[in-house]
């Protein structure tokens, strides 16, 4: 008895009324050929949702669709609307991640030029744990009206690049589409900021417009590699030579998935990408989690070496999220061993990250990046080569506090690549990796990049750095400053508890010049230091 009444239970009772209504539809046209064009529309939507709710029934791969006909993809719609109606109905201003609403508003508004204050005071807990603030002084400076830069290149480097202290993360044509890299770029010529290319390779979009170009080679070496995916020195130095190539980048490692390497999908490799990075069309486009052209802090510091003279003595460095403190410090030993400096270091934060990682890589690997910053702000403090190596810092920059607290604990400049997409018109749909971008942003399907329309963004994408550093000159004039280089631990607190308060100088406590080549006792560096060893990335004992 409980089986003959199954169908008319709440689990099956839209299939069984579905079912019901297309055999009355289809008996009444069968009996009366002259109705039959009236219920076509009704019989066709029935009939499609009763074979739909039979399919579910004998379907294998989902449970609920067995159990729930139908009705059960009700669901799975749901589902799909979730993280939208999330954040257009029930995040707050501080609510919503990687990036708030906050954030991402301000952004907006900056980069359109429109009315950016908040009313009405903080809508932060001031008191919670963890708050962070900057120290405003009783003798405020005037806001500077300079355009913020700082030279990069050590003496060992012929052509030094005067870079602004905010400039576009890196981010590869592939994963970003045509239309957006046009806009970075010509963004970053209009305001003479620089634009990395992502280990992507250069595009003929990078070039277009002509703005100063970070070329990033990592372990796919695309743009300059070999048939088998190996270095080819020749063809780096034919596009380094490029006068709109300012420096080279060295790629060890990226925030979001620190040792993992990455993948385009074939799904977005189209014939022109191909073509720019030198791969195969219909297979995935694979950067190794390690490289084939060195294998230990030496060889590395040999080839950083190299590309320094081959793009004709320009900038030369690399990024890294920091992971294992003794291979950095083994990368210092190589330094000091062979007597090559990088010209600069850019330190990613494991909060970094554009592109789409595994969740445990993206969750929990990799060191943030603000002791990333300051971990390898003190090792070259304590190897005597702070004054010739200049540090980036990328992960999660968006606003000029986030640029006055990574330049407080050791950056010399900052990267952002999120604020730069939000400045294009990137909503945090978080689709980034399906080619679905709603914007055009970070999708090669043409009827869907056509939506960004470049003029526009190019102006955007200006706006917004120049916005940023217009409150960067805000921030440090009231600091009783005149350049960020100025910026210090001891001017920025934060919450440690509720009653309780640290000076980012007790928090980032700073090593002395030459520290770690005479023997230091500081417990975050002494053990590392004595595992590092130039000849191998592995530890010492």
């Amino acid at each position: 008895m409980e089986t003959l009444l199954l169908p008319f239970s709440p689990r099956f009772i839209v299939l069984t009324t579905c079912s019901v209504v297309t055999v009355l539809l289809l008996g009444v046209g069968i009996v009366d050929h002259k109705v039959l064009k009236l219920i076509a529309i009704p019989l066709a939507i029935f009939g499609a949702l009763t074979l739909l709710g039979f399919r579910d029934l004998t379907q294998k791969s989902h449970a609920v669709l067995r159990n729930y006909p139908i009705s059960a993809h009700l669901r799975f719609l749901l589902e799909e609307i979730r993280p939208e109606m999330r954040q257009y109905f029930f995040e707050s201003e501080k609510d919503g991640m990687p990036f708030s609403r906050d954030i991402r508003a301000v952004i907006y508004q900056r980069a359109k030029m429109v009315l950016d204050k908040r009313p009405f005071g903080t809508q932060i807990d001031v008191y919670r744990e963890g708050y962070e603030w900057m120290h405003h002084s009783m003798a405020p400076k005037p806001r500077a009206t300079e355009k913020f830069r700082i030279t990069i290149g050590g003496p060992d480097c012929k052509k030094p690049y005067s870079a602004s202290v905010f400039n576009i993360s890196a981010m590869s044509f592939g994963a970003l589409s045509p239309n957006a890299v046009r806009a970075l770029n010509a963004g970053a010529k209009k305001g003479g900021f620089a634009h990395d290319s992502g280990e992507g390779g250069v595009s003929p979009y990078h070039r277009e417009n002509g703005g100063d170009i970070i070329w990033e080679i990592g372990s796919g070496y695309f743009g300059c590699r070999n048939r088998d995916g190996s270095f080819n020195p020749d063809e780096f130095a034919r596009i380094a030579s490029d006068d709109q190539i300012k420096m080279v980048e060295l790629k060890i490692s990226q925030g979001a998935k620190p040792g993992h390497g990455g993948v385009l999908p074939a799904a977005k490799i189209s014939e022109e990408i191909s073509k720019i990075r030198g791969v195969s069309m219909g297979e995935d486009c694979i950067s190794p989690a390690y490289h084939r052209a060195f294998s230990t802090p030496l060889e590395m510091m040999a080839f950083i070496a190299e590309m320094r003279r081959l793009s004709g003595g320009k900038p030369a460095g690399f990024k890294l999220c920091i992971g294992h403190p003794w291979e950095f410090l083994a990368i210092c030993k190589a330094m000091l061993q062979t007597g090559i400096y990088p010209d600069f270091i850019v330190v990613d934060g494991k909060e970094g990250g554009t592109g789409a990682a595994p969740l445990e890589f993206m969750d929990h690997l990799g060191m943030p990046m603000r002791e990333g910053v300051n971990f390898v702000h003190n090792a070259l403090i304590g190897i005597n080569a702070r004054d010739r190596i200049k540090i980036g810092a990328s992960g999660k920059i968006a606003t000029a506090f986030d640029m006055a607290r990574a330049m407080a604990i050791g950056a010399d400049w900052c990267n952002s690549a999120r604020g730069f997409m939000f400045s294009l018109g990137c909503i945090q749909s978080l689709s980034c990796h399906t080619d679905r971008c709603p914007t055009g942003v970070t999708t090669q399907d043409p009827s869907r990049n056509r939506a960004l329309v470049v003029p526009d963004k190019i102006e955007r994408v200006y706006n917004y750095h120049h916005s940023t550093l217009h409150a960067l000159a805000e921030l440090i004039a009231a600091a009783g400053l005149e350049h960020p280089r100025q910026i210090r631990p001891i001017h920025f607190s934060q919450r440690t508890s509720t009653t309780e308060v640290c000076s980012f100088a007790q928090l980032y406590p700073s090593l002395r010049p030459g520290e770690l080549i005479k023997g230091t006792k500081d417990a975050r560096f002494r053990d590392a230091w004595t595992m590092a060893r130039a000849d191998s990335f592995l530890p010492a004992g």
